[in-house]
């Protein structure tokens, strides 16, 4: 591998970090997050929902690749459309449990990781159309642009993971500090 393809690829990984940063994915993983106190399940709602956004990514990814088509501008602002829907939707949700005092469902312990699933599934295809655009323009090689697609897409991942972390400490904090206060 040269150096250029090593560095394209370098910076698909960084970029992937940096997207999911971006304040939609934030608002999107943290009304998962928010609803648990548990670290842990904060961290699979992170790598569902970045497995969800990496599946739509390789999936749009591969038939551009493979066909050479780029995704008419339509579609990439409808799919933008959709995700802003679901976003609403999800913040929706948020408001309406916190009003009930819904904190926690405990009926549907694994629904959440599959909502979560497809929440990353809806949003990679949203962002797809500008990752796969810059693929195509940028380099001649499938298997380069596979790559950068999966690399891109780790980065992603770990980022979210992270983000779902940070995101669920307070809540984790503040309801361990309750619980030891309760029981004194």
């Amino acid at each position: 591998m040269d150096i250029t393809s090593f560095s394209f690829l370098s910076s698909g990984f960084l970029l992937g970090i940096k997207h999911a940063f971006d304040a939609d994915h934030i608002s999107a993983i943290s009304t998962f997050v928010t609803k648990h106190k548990s670290i842990r399940r904060s961290y699979l709602f992170g790598m569902f929902w970045g497995f969800g956004h990496m599946i739509s990514l390789l999936v749009v990814g591969l038939v551009i690749l493979l066909l050479k088509l780029p995704i008419p501008e339509k579609t990439a602002l409808s799919l933008e459309f959709i995700t802003g829907i679901m976003l609403v939707l999800l913040g929706l949700n948020v408001l309406i449990t916190t009003n009930k005092n819904q904190i926690q469902n405990h009926h549907y312990k694994h629904l959440p990781f599959c909502q979560s699933f497809f929440v990353g599934i809806i949003h990679g295809l949203a962002g797809s159309a500008a990752l796969t655009l810059l693929v195509l323009t940028t380099i001649r090689s499938f298997w380069i642009g596979f790559i950068y697609i999966l690399i891109f897409s780790i980065g992603s991942i770990i980022a979210t993971i992270l983000i779902s972390i940070i995101i669920s400490l307070p809540f984790k904090l503040i309801t361990d500090k309750f619980d030891r206060d309760q029981r004194m």
